[in-house]
């Protein structure tokens, strides 16, 4: 057996921070690159200390690996023959084309291509794997086609930092135009002249906070400043209405939303205020014949309304309710047709889909019979048509794009996506379980295992969960999953109150003052499998990323005893360090997540109580794996190498213990989807590994 080499040892430097009384010592700060936005600019300028100890760090953790690669390249070969490699999106009609993506065999990217509608002559518009070509890192962030359709616009990023780049491509193979915009995000609109685009800004610290308009044919220096916003707590994004009427400027935080409109063919008009920002209201707006219609938690509906107001009226003032508030039935969104106004809803976790005739307000609704299932409204390019298309899954069965005509009600199956490497969803259970919270809320748990194993006697278990921002784990298909499902190991999803799975209020009574909901949620979760039999206490892997890294990285300190293994994706766990800091791109609009501990000595004290680096003890913890990007925006790569770095100083078992970054990505780490499976195999191998499972 090749002998482990020592473990790297990070450098103390320790820097004292006072704030509300309260003094903390952080010998890891210098860890933080002070010129971290170069280095999400230019990977190459990161300080030789710093990139030393991350090299180091790697290398540590290759060796620690380095008895799974086979089994990596076996479960990535599973993985892979689980896609179809040659695959292609059903094809989405708009005027005199019919729009879609495909990939080709071996391809790590897509190829986007039309062709004229109900013909076969492809014409290939961009080609990700040419333009990936020679680059480390590549990703089409948003790809649009102009409304005359002779050009489009993409937007690309080659450093995984999330700054795109913005080109225009003639489709009618002339040289087109030279155009180049820097420096935006990857939200675009067209206006409906064929000549104006909108894009939206970063500023110096990241934030989308400008809206832009550019004409074909000029300078970026000459693009004109639609709207800026000052506050650096909300982001702009944009959008068009579905009816293709209007250009949307959405300002918002995470529970707070503005929304301005411009005509889509007077792209040189001033945007009109919809409704002024509202603290805790949210809304969405498309319009349809004159009138505006608004998705929004106003008046107090907290699983949201559907309401209309005439466009030449939008004030909130005149806003009627159209489809009424019910409690415990969260309106997730809306899809605007000119016939039609359709509703994805959720209810006690499970969804389902409502069609309303705008004609006689008849209403239709879709809904499927397995206990868990994910779906999803399609959208689409035209307005005037009766055809509804979404999607399906369920744990066990792959996903499906289903075409709903809502004129006649008849269902059609376009797509069924194939495993070419054999699936039966007989062989596997989905089940939807409940664990009781420390309060009495009925937590919902989907369950995913082999149909040949015996719930009761225990088996290997991985726990994955989320619960922030309200944003809900569905009980989706993963065929990734499948390669440890396969190998014996229960695959379960905690549904934890910081999500929306049974509606807004599972989402407030997970955040700001109440955040401890999802950690003890998540743990009452494990509890449940664990007294049900489903899981052997003993061998209990737990899984998040982002902010579900936080999750697991919270409940390895709460309760360490009840983890065999964690894996923590880009984890954000250096929390109170990183709300306390105004200059990091996402701080001042997290505030209304988890509250503002620079002004508020209360928010300061709970999430310093709960901060997976600031609660790291000295004592027992699980087998970790951390990964990170230096380029990442959102989870600066800092904060999982500084808790892996205290982490190592104060842990007193002999867990394995790995820090892995990826050097040239960041946060959703590699862009080719073939280079992703790559990094979830070895996530897998590790998981597999530290469960004693050792079969290949």
């Amino acid at each position: 057996m090749t002998r482990m080499p020592a473990p790297p040892v990070a450098d103390e430097h320790p820097i004292e921070t006072e704030m509300h009384g309260d003094r903390r010592i952080d010998p890891y700060h210098w860890l933080k690159d002070e010129n971290w936005q170069q280095v999400v600019k230019d990977p190459s300028v990161l300080k030789a200390g710093i990139r030393a100890y991350l090299e180091a760090e790697n290398a540590y953790t290759e060796a620690g690996m380095a008895d799974t690669h086979e089994l990596q390249a076996a479960l990535f070969a599973e993985m892979r023959g689980r896609i179809k490699e040659d695959d292609s999106s059903v094809p989405d009609a708009d005027g005199p084309f019919e729009y879609y993506t495909r990939y080709v065999t071996g391809g790590q990217h897509p190829v986007f291509c039309r062709r004229p509608r109900g013909s076969e002559d492809e014409q290939v518009l961009l080609d990700g794997d040419a333009e990936a070509k020679g680059k480390d890192y590549y990703k089409i962030g948003a790809l649009s086609h102009g409304p005359d359709h002779k050009l489009i616009a993409v937007a690309e990023d080659i450093l995984g930092s999330e700054t795109y780049t913005i080109r225009f491509v003639a489709l009618d193979g002339s040289k087109g135009f030279a155009d180049t915009v820097t420096g935006s995000s990857a939200d675009i609109e067209w206006a409906e002249d064929g000549k104006t685009l909108f894009y939206t800004l970063l500023d110096d610290n990241h934030r989308p906070s400008k809206v832009m308009r550019h004409t074909l044919g000029t300078p970026q220096s000459d693009d004109v400043l639609v709207y800026e916003e000052a506050d650096p707590g909300y982001f702009v994004g944009i959008s068009k209405t579905e009816s293709r009427t209007l250009i949307l400027i959405d300002a918002h935080d995470h529970v707070t939303s503005e929304v301005r409109m411009i005509p889509a063919a007077d792209p040189s008009a001033e945007p009109v205020l919809i409704a002024e920002r509202d603290s805790g209201v949210e809304y969405s707006v498309s319009e349809r014949n004159g009138d505006l219609i608004i998705l929004t938690n106003a008046d107090g509906a907290e699983d949201f309304k559907v309401v209309t107001t005439a466009t030449a009226s939008p004030g909130r003032e005149n806003w009627r309710d159209l489809i009424p508030h019910v409690p415990g039935t969260l309106i997730i969104g809306t899809d605007v047709f000119r016939d039609y106004l359709v509703r994805l809803e959720r209810i006690d976790a499970l969804p389902r889909i409502v069609v309303r005739r705008w004609d006689d307000a008849t209403e239709f609704t879709i809904r499927f019979e397995e206990e868990a299932y994910a779906l999803g409204l399609e959208g689409g390019y035209e307005f005037a048509t009766d055809d509804l298309r979404f999607g399906y899954s369920s744990p066990t069965t792959p996903g499906q794009v289903i075409s709903y005509n809502m004129k006649t009600g008849e269902r059609a199956l376009l797509k069924q996506d194939e495993i070419p490497s054999g699936h039966d969803p007989a062989n596997y259970v989905t089940k939807r379980l409940h664990a009781v919270a420390a309060d009495g809320e009925l937590i919902p748990v989907t369950i995913l295992h082999r149909a040949d194993i015996a719930i009761g006697a225990g088996h290997p278990t991985l726990l994955y969960g989320y619960g922030s921002y309200g944003i809900s784990m569905p009980a989706a298909f993963g065929a990734p999953r499948l390669s440890l499902v396969d190998r014996g190991i229960v695959y379960a999803i905690a549904h934890i109150r910081g999500g929306m799975e049974k509606g807004y209020g599972w989402y407030a009574n997970g955040r700001r003052e109440t955040k401890k909901n999802t950690f003890t949620d998540f743990i009452a979760a494990a509890e449940m499998l664990i007294k049900d039999g489903i899981a052997d206490p003993t061998r209990i892997a737990i899984h998040g990323g982002s902010a579900g890294g936080m999750l697991v990285g919270t409940s390895a300190n709460m309760r360490p005893d009840l983890w065999r293994a964690v894996v923590a994706d880009v984890p954000f766990v250096d929390v109170l360090n990183t709300m306390c800091d105004t200059s990091l791109p996402l701080t001042p609009i997290e505030w209304p997540e988890w509250g503002n501990p620079i002004e508020d000595a209360e928010a300061y004290a709970y999430i310093k109580s709960y901060s997976p680096y600031d609660n790291v003890e000295s004592k027992d913890y699980p087998a970790i794996l951390a990964t990170a990007g230096l380029t990442d925006p959102r989870v600066t790569y800092w904060e999982p190498a500084k808790w892996v770095a205290k982490l190592r100083k104060l842990k007193t078992d002999d867990n394995t213990l790995l820090l892995k970054t990826n050097m040239s990505a960041g946060h959703a780490g590699a862009a080719g989807r073939f280079d992703r499976l790559e990094e979830l195999a070895f996530n897998y191998a590790f998981i597999l590994k530290e469960l004693g499972v050792t079969a290949q």
